[in-house]
């Protein structure tokens, strides 16, 4: 495994529990943790494949380009990496919307099986180097 995709997926890891610790104090920063948990976890798996993407949006595409319409990974996948995303941007900019606590609480759930199909995909992200 490379380095930056072992540093991705440290870091997919924290932000993962940062989120579920975050769920009942603070369900805005919760969401917002929940997102990069998934950003970081598909940035290591683009990482293993040579890929790299300097902004979100670029992200998103890879994710239903490279992952989802090649069948790699489901459709949910797809779908759970958007609503991730429309999360995160209600809990970081969302004005007077912020998110609930049950929303943060799916948020996290969401962001786990990220990582898991993640990992079940390129099981090295958490076999770590051989």
């Amino acid at each position: 495994m490379t380095e930056f995709a072992g540093s991705e997926w440290k870091r997919a890891e924290g932000a993962l529990a940062a989120a579920e610790a975050l769920v009942e104090i603070d369900p805005d920063s919760a969401a917002s943790r929940a997102y990069y948990a998934a950003f970081h976890a598909v940035s290591a798996l683009f990482a293993l494949r040579g890929q790299s993407f300097s902004k979100h949006s670029a992200v998103r595409a890879a994710v239903h380009r490279d992952l989802v319409h090649a069948e790699d990974c489901s459709q949910e996948f797809g779908q759970d990496y958007d609503f991730l995303l429309d999360l995160r941007s209600a809990g970081d900019y969302g004005g007077i919307k912020h998110v609930l606590p049950e929303d943060a609480r799916s948020a996290v759930d969401t962001a786990r099986r990220i990582l898991d199909a993640a990992a079940k995909t390129c099981p090295e992200l958490r076999d770590g180097p051989a």
